[in-house]
């Protein structure tokens, strides 16, 4: 399970970016991103536009990768520790984190799940 799971706790296959990424009808595709903007500016507080959700592969991914996970500090700070994801760090959970939960308390709930069984 923790392979699809993101640094954060995200599940990267359950992402409306990732499968927007393997729709393959431009339409279906054009309409996705659009409410994927809408999600984001409403969820996380962000001000993007439909023309920003690109595609991408997941967090972990060596290839496509979505413009919020490229500047995203928890990834780039699990990524220097080498962690499968934030679950297996020593400072879990540490403040931003905590920030990012309160935007997506599902994320806290696997992350939690997943350090229930490291320790």
């Amino acid at each position: 399970m923790e392979e699809y799971v993101s640094y954060c706790g995200i599940m990267c296959h359950g992402c409306p970016v990732y499968w927007a990424t393997r729709e393959t009808d431009p339409e279906k595709k054009r309409k996705m991103r659009t409410e994927i903007a809408r999600i984001c500016n409403e969820q996380y507080k962000q001000n993007i536009g439909p023309e920003e959700i690109i595609d991408c592969d997941g967090c972990k991914a060596s290839g496509k990768l979505y413009t919020g996970c490229t500047k995203c500090e928890i990834r780039s700070c699990a990524m220097k520790k080498n962690l499968t994801n934030c679950a297996h760090c020593n400072d879990y959970a540490c403040e931003k984190l905590m920030t990012f939960f309160s935007t997506d308390p599902q994320a806290k709930i696997i992350l939690d799940i997943i350090r229930g069984t490291v320790n």
